[in-house]
């Protein structure tokens, strides 16, 4: 073992919603997530898991305990429909609390995180929040929580989710929200295992963010945030132009964009703080 970090990356799409993305442009979830840690902690090593896919499991011969950390992407599924894949997730999401892992995650991560712990999860009553979650603040708990090491107060974040955590379980506190999601982070503490979950997503980036809106653009157009799909192909035009030519600031203030989506460091500040102060203390303890 080469002393760093060996991570599970938990990818909740069915096959056909991972196939779509790569359709659109998109990168494969898991494959976003795994280059992420990869960045954040050098010489670490990720295996990906997709728990949705019949017959799935952990690569031959591996247990959770050969993990430092379990990271979950977000996922299109529906955290409160009673159907086997999402039930699968559930199930292995309390395996994973019960194994002390530290585990962490994006949107669908911080739900199925508190659902499997005994909170509950509703679509929002406003709709889809999608693009930029603005103006999220930081609870009196977040604030004084190591998540949020080196984050301002308030900060935007990318984000596109329709549900939302809406009662919290034992052992859970809010460290984040906005006037869309109540809840945009979370830490739980279950089953002797804790987890750190944002409703937002710092692994995206401009790009991504335009690939994914490429691959809803039909469902944007009936929800209202695009008036025909010209308009939508136009936004994504942007997102891309920004991403490969940061210097323009002319568009950047059209779609009130800053560093904290722009600046990859900033974004992933929580990712870094996760690695910080849970799982290399746990490698430590359990080393």
């Amino acid at each position: 073992m080469n002393g760093a970090p060996r991570f599970l990356v938990v990818d909740g799409y069915l096959k056909a919603a991972r196939e779509e993305l790569a359709a659109g442009g998109a990168a494969v979830a898991g494959d976003l997530y795994a280059d992420m840690l990869k960045q954040a902690s050098s010489g670490s090593e990720c295996d990906i898991v997709y728990p949705s896919d019949p017959d799935a499991g952990l690569p031959t011969g591996a247990t959770l305990d050969n993990y430092d950390g379990i990271a979950w992407t977000g996922c299109s599924l529906t955290v409160f429909d009673d159907i086997s894949e999402v039930r699968a997730q559930l199930d292995f999401a309390r395996a994973c609390f019960k194994a002390g892992i530290p585990g962490f995650g994006s949107c669908w991560a911080a739900q199925i995180a508190v659902v499997a712990a005994g909170g509950k999860c509703a679509a929002n009553p406003k709709g889809r929040e999608m693009g930029i979650a603005r103006k999220i603040a930081l609870t009196a708990e977040g604030r004084a929580h190591p998540l949020y090491e080196g984050k301002a107060d308030v900060f935007d974040g990318y984000i596109s989710h329709v549900d939302e955590i809406t009662e919290m379980p034992e052992g859970a506190v809010r460290l984040a929200g906005n006037d869309f999601t109540h809840v945009q982070s979370v830490s739980v503490d279950y089953l002797g295992g804790k987890f750190w979950g944002l409703q937002y997503h710092p692994e995206y980036d401009l790009h991504e963010m335009a690939r994914l809106t490429w691959c809803r653009i039909d469902k944007l157009m009936e929800l209202g945030f695009f008036k025909d799909r010209q308009a939508g192909e136009d936004y994504v035009a942007l997102l891309e132009t920004l991403h490969r030519d940061p210097s323009r600031t002319d568009i950047a203030w059209l779609l009130g964009i800053d560093d904290d989506v722009m600046n990859e460091s900033y974004r992933r500040t929580e990712v870094r703080n996760w690695l910080k102060h849970l799982v290399l203390p746990t490698m430590a303890e359990r080393r």
